[in-house]
């Protein structure tokens, strides 16, 4: 029985068979045999065969559902009460250690600046390196900041906290590979993801967003939550304007 699903997500996406094969990392002949006989790749050629097609893999192989449930219990790492609980050595760690894929959304995320002064000089040695860093700021013109500011009791200081932001990526934002975007959505989380880590800092309404708790989870091939956080940043990402 042929995989009609995977047939027309290649389709939509304007994709080919050979295209997809190049960005897996398979020959042509095995993504054939995923179409025509209904074959399950493996984990890791799942998770980038449905990433590339911007589609979840369970959808277009529901008999990995099992498999996932039970990988996505295993991506939650620990739980902090509140931002200020996540060690400063794990920040310094998962920054370091990063070295494919740095991503950051949030309205201002002063905190992680000022914490780490060469953090902009570190994500354009990394860009420089090969890595992708992506950073999605809140517009301090919007009115979705305007909005948490009040709610956070602190009014127009949010926006100049994102404009601080903002200045202090100014050495980093003229290194390809890094670039930056303003972005006017509710921000149900921040998210911090340093290669296969992500911090996810749930907004809680009325609380600054270091009071809230903070979710530490690690990729699983197969599993499902980093992956769920992932598309929401892709989600943003796609709706930013460049800076």
């Amino acid at each position: 029985m042929a995989n009609e699903r995977l047939r027309a997500a290649i389709s939509a996406k304007g994709e080919t068979i050979q295209s997809v094969a190049q960005h897996v990392g398979v020959d042509p002949k095995s993504v054939e045999r995923w179409i025509t006989t209904d074959r399950t790749p493996h984990r890791g050629h799942r998770w980038k065969a449905a990433s590339y097609l911007g589609v979840d893999e369970v959808y277009l192989w529901p008999a990995v559902e099992k498999q996932a449930e039970t990988a996505s219990t295993s991506e939650l790492i620990t739980y902090y009460p509140h931002r200020g609980a996540v060690p400063a050595a794990l920040w310094s760690s998962l920054i370091e250690k990063a070295s494919d894929q740095v991503d950051i959304l949030v309205y201002a995320g002063l905190f992680l600046f000022d914490n780490h002064p060469d953090l902009p000089y570190e994500l354009a040695d990394k860009a420089k390196a090969g890595a992708q860093v992506r950073v999605l700021l809140g517009d301090p013109e919007s009115e979705m900041v305007r909005q948490r500011g009040e709610e956070e009791g602190i009014g127009d200081d949010l926006a100049a906290r994102a404009r601080i932001t903002r200045r202090y990526l100014e050495p980093a934002m003229t290194t390809p590979g890094v670039e930056v975007r303003l972005h006017d959505t509710i921000l149900y989380n921040s998210i911090y993801r340093f290669d296969d880590d992500v911090l996810v800092n749930p907004h809680v309404l009325g609380a600054p967003a270091g009071q809230n708790p903070v979710l530490h989870f690690r990729y699983i091939p197969g599993a499902r939550t980093f992956r769920h956080y992932m598309r929401s940043f892709d989600y943003t990402w796609e709706r930013g304007r460049t800076v």
